[in-house]
């Protein structure tokens, strides 16, 4: 008969093999806690991939995923503002606004290559250029004819006639006709590439001799006329910047 004072006697095994419910709950815990801070980490980033500009990109050059480097950035909501990444076309796009190296390459600045209505052109210029004539700056084209040519000044027809003895042309510019070689417009709202210099090489000095320069395709034919017919030609900015209307203004 077994003394009912004795201790009672545990198997070892059953102590041994029990889990601990302080270790699983802590367990649970920190399970929860790593789940719960990567949902709200997941949750609150909403950066987006967009392309950026590998190098430094003029207007009128054609560009494909060649020429540009993906960036994953958070634009707070503005991401509709700039190209996403793989929404390139098959045929490329070509660059209609300056877009420094690096930069994130925004959908106002490119344009579908199908759609391409401008060319670029190098102009010989017969006088310095304006520090305000930089890549990217809207210019007016001027062209003076040369005295000696036998042709009829640029951009005079019977038809662009008016009642007051001027000529206007399609742009709007008006040139009096009393002196076939007064200085006019020939093209208006031109965008500058870039200013060369002597050799060839780029700057943005206004000692350029040369720019390049992205015209409309409808008014190719009349540069191409009138540096045919040795007229001398100059590109004033079509209007003030900003910054310098700016000081201009605080000046007087």
């Amino acid at each position: 008969m077994p003394d009912p004072d004795a201790p009672s006697r545990r198997s070892p095994r059953s102590g041994r093999n029990a889990p601990d419910l302080r270790l699983v709950l802590g367990v649970l815990l920190v399970v929860g806690s790593v789940a719960g801070v990567y949902g709200i980490v997941a949750a609150a980033d909403r950066r987006v991939t967009v392309y950026a500009a590998a190098s430094a990109l003029t207007p009128g050059e054609r560009i494909d995923a060649g020429d540009l480097v993906q960036r994953t950035v958070a634009l707070d909501g503005a991401d509709r503002l700039y190209l996403a990444a793989g929404r390139i076309p098959g045929g490329g796009l070509v660059v209609t606004q300056p877009v420094a190296k690096g930069e994130l390459l925004p959908t106002s600045a490119v344009g579908s290559s199908s759609g391409v209505r401008s060319t670029s052109l190098v102009l010989q210029v017969a006088t310095r250029v304006s520090g305000a004539v930089v890549p990217g700056a809207a210019i007016d084209i001027w062209a003076a004819a040369d005295p000696d040519a036998v042709a009829p000044p640029v951009g005079s027809t019977g038809a662009d006639a008016t009642h007051d003895g001027a000529v206007a042309d399609s742009d709007g510019a008006v040139a009096g006709s009393d002196d076939p070689t007064a200085p006019s417009v020939i093209v208006s709202g031109a965008t500058v590439v870039r200013v060369l210099d002597d050799s060839g090489g780029f700057s943005t000095a206004s000692s350029g001799s040369a720019v390049e320069v992205l015209v409309p395709r409808t008014r190719v034919a009349r540069l191409l006329q009138a540096i045919a017919q040795k007229a001398s030609l100059a590109v004033l900015p079509a209007g003030i910047p900003l910054a310098e209307s700016a000081q201009v203004g605080g000046g007087s």
